[in-house]
């Protein structure tokens, strides 16, 4: 187990250290780790279970939605509904909580990245106009975008790691077990920060005067992603076959729906206008680096179980914990929120899944709870960490490099003048909610 943990520690330092080599450095570690399965006595793992322990439906599901994204963008529908919004409000202060506040519906089902890259050109444009700066607005736009892709299953990666490792399907996140879902603690942590936001921007009341100047030609990616949300939700309904190939489908159903919707979109794309140009767009717009560090990470995930390192982690949070499960929630809400404003909080979610199912086994002096408020407490923590600092989530770096090719400086006091507020008021009553519905009766 200390080896299979050693390789772990190094792994995840090499990869905050060297970060544009995070795909590599997860997959060169995955084959060490079969490597020392297969010849070595510290723990057994074949090739075979490797491969077996990729989660392929939420690859597929990344991989289509990331495409079909990129067709929306291209579209320039987002522009345009993000333009009209902004001609209903009446001052600045409004318009910022507006375009934050539309971001994060956008991120409810698009990835955070795609969303500030379609928002921001908007909030940019508006700044200009009235001559305010753009940094507020841009910070706004991306702490808010973190905020909902825990929202719904396709909303952002760590969702979909958890609606794969839960087996939780889209409607779930809406309602599960007679009881609202996630959604709803997100939602009311928008509601909360959105007051947050208000209070920000308290001072900035110059009117607004915008026109709505986008053109959309192709209204079917806008298609594609409202049916990308109805199909996952009829998935969700359809009887699981006893096995076989049938199974096989069914598990990797919500992966081939996204596919099938993206290549659709590609295919109607190439034929109306006669070239294969929007191919190259939709390939640039998958998150390779991604893709490629989850698999890697799915192997060492499986690694290190196998080794005895998930349920040695699992047992010195009990240690902590105590037979609490409310501290415990407490713990895992607030560790993963001051964890995640330094750390990626894709490997961080995809490590702890596991190690928050193994402490829910060991509650109630070994008889087990039910896992699902410690999950939702692990999403929701580790979503809104990355936005108490400019590097702890990529949304975030996005945003700040885009004010800086437009010539704008951004301080550290800038990001956290708005991130702090933000994180604290939406966390806290996520928090709350959270612990409120889906705790221990």
């Amino acid at each position: 187990m200390v080896i299979a943990l050693i390789l772990f520690l190094v792994t995840y330092a090499l990869m905050l250290a060297f970060q544009q080599y995070r795909p590599w450095i997860a997959l060169t570690s995955a084959l060490i780790f079969v490597i020392l399965g297969n010849v070595s006595s510290l723990f057994d793992m074949s090739v075979l279970s490797a491969l077996q322990a990729v989660d392929y439906n939420v690859l597929l599901m990344i991989g289509g939605t990331m495409g079909t994204v990129a067709l929306f963008i291209e579209s320039r529908m987002p522009a345009r509904l993000a333009e009209i919004l902004i001609t209903k409000v009446p001052n600045v202060k409004w318009a910022v909580t507006a375009l934050a506040l539309f971001a994060g519906i956008i991120s409810a089902f698009v990835d955070n990245v795609a969303t500030v890259l379609m928002v921001a050109p908007v909030g940019l444009a508006i700044s200009r106009k009235l001559k305010i700066s753009p940094v507020p607005v841009l910070i706004a736009i991306a702490v808010s975008s973190n905020l909902q892709g825990a929202a719904t299953l396709v909303g952002d990666t760590t969702s979909i790691l958890l609606g794969g490792f839960a087996d939780m399907t889209f409607l779930d996140f809406f309602w599960m077990q007679g009881k609202p879902g996630i959604f709803w603690g997100v939602e009311l942590g928008a509601l909360v920060s959105m007051f947050a936001l208000l209070l920000l921007f308290r001072r900035d009341r110059q009117k607004v005067t915008a026109r709505v100047e986008t053109v959309v030609d192709d209204y079917f990616p806008s298609v594609l992603m409202i049916a990308t949300v109805v199909l996952l939700i009829c998935a969700s309904f359809l009887p699981e076959p006893a096995d076989g190939a049938l199974l096989t489908v069914y598990n990797l159903r919500s992966g081939l729906i996204c596919v099938a919707l993206c290549l659709l979109g590609v295919l109607v794309t190439c034929v109306r206008r006669k070239s294969g140009a929007i191919l190259k767009t939709v390939v640039q717009g998958l998150d390779k680096d991604t893709l490629l560090l989850l698999f890697g990470l799915f192997i060492i995930i499986e690694g290190i179980t196998q080794a005895g390192v998930i349920d040695a982690v699992a047992n010195l949070f009990y240690r902590v914990a105590g037979n609490s499960p409310f501290l415990l929630y407490t713990l895992i809400v607030f560790a993963s929120v001051l964890l995640s404003a330094f750390i990626d909080n894709i490997p961080y979610v995809a490590t702890m899944l596991p190690v928050v199912q193994s402490i829910s086994g060991l509650m109630n002096d070994g008889a087990g709870m039910a896992p699902y408020v410690f999950y939702f407490g692990l999403l929701s923590g580790a979503t809104l960490g990355g936005n108490l600092t400019p590097i702890g989530a990529s949304a975030n770096i996005t945003a700040i490099g885009i004010l800086r090719k437009n010539g704008e400086t951004v301080r550290i006091r800038d990001f956290l003048r708005i991130g702090v507020p933000f994180t604290l008021s939406a966390v806290l009553a996520g928090y709350v909610y959270i612990w409120l519905v889906w705790g221990p009766k």
